[in-house]
């Protein structure tokens, strides 16, 4: 017998029942309140044109990287949930109800993760599921699903509206057009969609194409990048170009968080080396490092905030990333080091009050160590939130335990749900609001805080936070 679906209301509250009331009195207070999502990877297509989803695989699962890692981890090949191979032509399992059928014959692997919490709502609170997704539901999910997925409730603008969206960032290549967000722009629909900045593949030399990128950088900024000099003016050109499109913020993914401040000669030398295409590795690592010297010196000119989400080996699996491409599952967190390796950049611009720096980790071991102290120092820096592997309640709990103390609330910048998963944004947003809401009921169990005091937090937490850090 297939088992009832249904999420507890006081999910994720504390388990000591005066405190977990505590909770539910804050959760009140945010829980309807407008979803800020400044930072993530959904497609501006979906907005620009808000055409029907095909079916759900292709919009629950293969967007999904968390799905991804855990069912590849488990024996099941990518070919089989229908991706693609960019090298032996394999299409892929071309079926979606089949790919449905594997998802649901091994969704019992996703208990105890967020991957689990976060589907879990959208079957229930978005399409209204009664029963578990199972071996035995799998059909009728799909069907039910796939028949809903048709209707104009079910377009993406709708379901925008619907999860009480007020603000969407995507995030482009400076090689994008932005024609997707030029339709949105130009259409009559209220929805703010606006796009990110990511630079990294005019600034990374070891990015796959980095000396051909530059080359089309050229084009259409109308520079011949020869220099040091014209390559700065074209990257100034498109952050110019974002900022015409709604962008308030860059992203730079790097793998670590080096900083460099070199002389003009140091950095053309550096620069011609990396134009040559055989640039080594650590001298790859001391041009990246320049160039968030650059893009901070970048962002003090033109208001963009600048988000650092360094301490990922990306695309460890190298058969997988030759065959499938990024974002596939098989990036990995890595010891990340902030306190040598930002000094360059904030010994020239820590202190400057135009420059907005929002710090991420995959390393947890040093919030309470490097990441409070530097947040609850220099004025130009603020944490992100528990991102990726620890965009969970777990890990979101453990970041508010261990910054908190140090760095206070007011130098963090709420949530973001960094996500290419469409559907899932509000669920990863109510948990956590829900997580949120119990670590401040804990506060005011223990006598830290008022419950008044508390209340604003959550607020703050959920809303206030993210619009200012975000300049929305």
């Amino acid at each position: 017998m297939a088992k009832k679906l249904e999420l507890h209301p006081d999910r994720l509250f504390p388990t000591l029942e005066s405190t977990r009331a505590i909770a539910r009195r804050l959760y009140e207070q945010v829980v309807n309140l407008p979803i800020v999502s400044p930072h993530g990877h959904t497609d501006p297509r979906w907005f620009a044109y808000n055409e029907n989803f095909s079916n759900p695989t292709d919009l629950l699962i293969k967007p999904d990287h968390y799905i991804f890692r855990m069912l590849y981890s488990q024996g099941i090949s990518l070919e089989a949930l229908g991706l693609k191979s960019t090298i032996d032509g394999n299409r892929g399992e071309p079926d979606p109800r089949k790919v449905w059928s594997i998802f649901a014959d091994h969704y019992h692997l996703f208990r105890g993760t967020p991957s689990r919490l976060w589907l879990d709502y959208v079957f229930q609170y978005v399409f209204a599921m009664e029963v578990t997704l199972s071996t035995e539901t799998g059909e009728l999910y799909y069907d039910t699903i796939n028949e809903k997925l048709k209707l104009a409730a079910f377009k993406p603008r709708a379901l925008f509206e619907k999860f009480n969206i007020e603000v969407l960032a995507t995030t482009e290549s400076p090689l994008d057009d932005l024609a997707h967000h030029q339709v949105i722009k130009n259409s009559d629909w209220k929805g703010r969609v606006i796009t990110a900045f990511r630079p990294d593949p005019v600034v990374d030399p070891e990015f796959e194409g980095f000396v051909g990128n530059l080359i089309e950088l050229g084009r259409i900024t109308g520079e011949e990048i020869n220099n040091f000099s014209s390559y700065l003016h074209a990257l100034n050109r498109r952050r110019e170009f974002f900022k015409r499109h709604g962008a308030t913020s860059t992203d730079h993914g790097h793998p670590t968080a080096f900083t460099a401040d070199l002389s003009d000669r140091e950095k053309e030398k550096l620069f011609q080396l990396a134009l040559s295409g055989k640039i080594d590795a650590q001298s790859a690592e001391i041009f990246r490092g320049q160039m968030l010297t650059e893009m901070a010196a970048m962002s003090i000119d033109d208001g963009l905030i600048m988000q650092i989400h360094p301490g990922s080996f990306r695309n460890h699996n190298s058969q997988i990333f030759e065959k499938f491409g990024r974002d596939k599952g098989a990036d990995l967190p890595i010891a990340t080091e902030y306190i040598h390796n930002l000094r360059p950049l904030l010994s020239k611009f820590g202190n400057n009050s135009h420059l907005n720096i929002i710090l991420f980790t995959l390393d947890e071991t040093n919030y309470s160590r490097e990441l409070a102290p530097l947040a609850g120092h220099y004025p130009c820096l603020k944490l992100g939130p528990a991102w990726w592997f620890h965009d969970s309640p777990e890990g979101m709990r453990r970041f508010r335990q261990q910054t908190t103390e140090t760095a206070g609330f007011y130098n963090t910048v709420g949530f973001n749900d960094d996500t290419r998963a469409f559907l899932s944004i509000p669920a990863r947003h109510d948990l956590a609001r829900r997580m949120d809401c119990g670590f401040l009921a804990e506060l005011i169990a223990d006598h830290r805080i008022d419950e008044d005091e508390a209340c604003e937090l959550a607020i703050d937490l959920s809303y206030h936070l993210v619009k200012a850090a975000y300049k929305l």
